[in-house]
């Protein structure tokens, strides 16, 4: 804190500044826009607010639009569980700054100081600004028109960049319903470790509406392997995300809570227009775009993603069924029911035709691209890959009639002939049939006869924005509109607030 940078806050906020701070983000004079408050004021009394805006332009458009209410328009805007992980981030980053064996009162509260909901949209934007990943202040610059890029985060060391800009190694981490995954790379893209564990988090989520105790604790056992292999390659910024699973079930903060105590950050819950912007991003960065345009499928665990339309307003659309949620709901024998297996396709075929009716866009596209494990699976079951193989696998087609054969063949054997299988991995012989299926019935609805599979998917996407400038899930200076559709299963009861958790 430099005495020029006291006088300047001073003036800012019309008073003397009860604490220390040092400025983080600064506007293109230098001057100061947020500042870093220590935990504790002065004389001693808890500072819950770390990341405090202090632009007089800043402060000015964010009350206006707080006068109109924007607060319950942010809150009613963003996924509740993201907004509850970020909360739990913010908290755990200010603790983490408290003097070890601290007995005195403790600053509390996530993002201003509240635990839920929004409360002040200063205290978002601010975060946000200094490069947290807080869905209410990206959704506040997004309102009033704020670009990123205009502003410099000043990092350790004092050091200046613009916001997003990656140093060194990245990484991205993802829990997903039915595998946790991790993808590192260096300052320059080229990956230095992909990893993969089937974990399973999404258990039982459908029936439960909450995540397995024994599911949590694998995951986060395989986010501590993860966390030695960043420590290993020196990562200095990473972004950890949750989908379906998550998205789903209600105990998704003390999962967030624990996550962060192994990871040092939360996850970000994505939703469904967040998790298909990101996938097609990865998916699509290496195609070139003559080919185009694409539809991304993405045949998750508890969720299926399509995306595609127009390059300059992509439209994201989150089918609630995925590899396991369709073994759950629907294959209640091994070897599945004839029957079982055609109430899921028609449940499917309802699904996507209905998604398409609504977004006529997404019937356009010249090439259908499919990501994720049961689009790797059937390749590697299709052309005999033993051993996994990157360069083999990516960008291999894959035809309908292949997927069709698969699926006749996978289901008239019980998991334990499918656990036999060598081009199979063995955590994923329960929900292969199911999520075959799935991509089957999706690719008849979409009228597709072939896909091209791609190993590069939602993780890419997450390292592609840490290196190139994306703070937040946003672009700096310029974001690809998305619009989201989400489609529940048919017969759910309750609200859609209810269905998504």
């Amino acid at each position: 804190m430099s005495q020029g940078d006291w006088e300047a806050v001073a003036g800012l906020l019309g008073r003397a500044p009860q604490g220390s701070f040092e400025v983080v983000v600064r506007d293109a004079a230098g001057g100061p826009v947020v500042i870093l408050n220590s935990p504790f004021l002065a004389d001693g009394t808890p500072m819950p607010t770390r990341y405090w805006l202090v632009g007089r332009a800043e402060r000015e458009s964010v009350s206006r639009l707080e006068s109109t209410g924007g607060v319950r328009a942010a809150e009613a805007a963003v996924d509740a569980a993201e907004l509850e992980a970020a909360h739990a981030r913010y908290g755990a980053l200010r603790d983490a700054a408290v003097p070890p064996g601290y007995r005195g009162p403790r600053p509390t509260g996530g993002v201003g100081g509240t635990r839920r909901g929004v409360k002040c949209l200063h205290a978002h934007l601010a975060w946000f600004l200094a490069g947290g990943p807080d869905p209410v202040g990206r959704w506040t610059c997004e309102k009033l028109g704020i670009d990123p890029a205009q502003y410099r985060v000043t990092r350790t060391g004092g050091r200046e960049q613009a916001a997003g800009t990656a140093r060194g190694p990245v990484a991205a981490i993802d829990c997903g319903t039915n595998s946790t995954r991790l993808l590192v790379v260096d300052a320059a893209g080229r990956p230095l470790e992909r990893l993969m564990r089937i974990t399973r988090l999404g258990q039982r989520v459908d029936r439960d509406g909450l995540l397995d105790e024994k599911a949590m604790q694998r995951t986060i056992d395989v986010l501590a392997e993860f966390r030695r292999v960043m420590n290993h390659h020196d990562v200095t910024r990473a972004r950890a995300t949750a989908t379906a699973a998550a998205r789903d079930a209600r105990n998704t903060g003390e999962f967030a809570r624990r996550v962060t105590e192994v990871l040092g950050t939360a996850p970000d819950v994505l939703g469904g227009e967040e998790e298909g912007r990101l996938t097609y991003l990865g998916a699509t960065a290496d195609l070139d775009p003559a080919g185009g345009p694409y539809l991304v499928v993405d045949v998750g665990g508890g969720s299926t993603e399509l995306v595609g339309g127009p390059a300059t307003a992509l439209t994201a659309v989150s089918l609630e069924i995925g590899c396991v949620r369709g073994t759950e709901r629907f294959l209640e024998h091994d070897p599945p029911l004839a029957s079982e297996l055609g109430a899921l396709r028609m449940h499917v075929s309802q699904l996507v035709r209905g998604a398409v009716e609504a977004h006529p866009e997404l019937g356009g596209a010249a090439r259908l691209i499919g990501v994720a494990g049961t689009v790797a699976a059937l390749v590697r079951l299709d052309k005999g890959i033993l051993v996994y193989d990157w360069s083999r696998v990516h960008h291999a087609q894959l035809s309908l009639a292949a997927i069709e054969r698969l699926v006749g063949e996978l289901a008239a054997v019980p998991l334990e002939r499918r656990l036999e299988w060598p081009a199979l991995e063995s955590e994923r012989a329960d929900v292969i049939v199911g999520g075959a299926s799935v991509l089957a019935e999706a690719m008849v609805a979409l009228g597709f006869e072939v896909l091209t599979a791609s190993e590069s998917d939602l993780l890419d996407g997450i390292v592609a924005e840490l290196l190139t400038g994306w703070a937040g899930g946003q672009l700096l200076g310029a974001r690809l509109p998305v619009r989201e559709h989400r489609a529940h299963l048919i017969g759910d009861e309750g609200s859609d607030e209810q269905a998504v958790g």
